[in-house]
């Protein structure tokens, strides 16, 4: 029987490497849901403290900064080395997952297929251009 965290395992059997972000972030809500710090993802801890904090409050922030801490080092253990190497240097866990959210989300499988479409679909034209052909599917590729 293994020793290892069961959260650890769900978060090291599928790690992220971009096509798979969908089932990558439902594994890793449930890890964050689970130690009750899933608010993180949407909700960035105050950099600072005011300056005429209290205790409680000052107690509660140290609080939500271990938590993005935790999570942040969850998402990034649970990534390929080369998402790894882009996020390291994140702020935070929301920052990493609004980054995640505007390359991998579901807003972006639309424009992913049209182009998917459009490249599989162009055909070099009788007498065009090869560089101007090469240059349109290029463009298809940026936009």
């Amino acid at each position: 029987m293994s020793s290892r965290n069961p959260l650890s395992v769900i978060l090291d059997q599928n790690k992220l490497i971009g096509p798979n972000y969908h089932d990558w972030l439902r594994n890793l809500k449930i890890v964050l849901n689970s130690e009750k710090i899933a608010y993180v993802l949407t909700k960035s801890p105050p950099k600072t403290a005011k300056s005429n904090a209290t205790k409680e409050e000052l107690a509660e922030l140290e609080k939500c900064w271990d938590h993005d801490l935790q999570a942040k080092s969850y998402m990034l253990a649970s990534m390929s080395n080369e998402l790894q190497r882009r996020f390291e240097e994140a702020v935070n866990a929301a920052d990493i997952y609004g980054h995640l959210q505007e390359l991998y989300g579901e807003q972006k499988r639309p424009l992913r297929h049209a182009t998917v479409k459009e490249l599989m679909t162009s055909r070099l034209r009788e007498g065009a251009s090869v560089h101007e052909h090469g240059v349109r599917m290029l463009g298809s590729l940026k936009s």
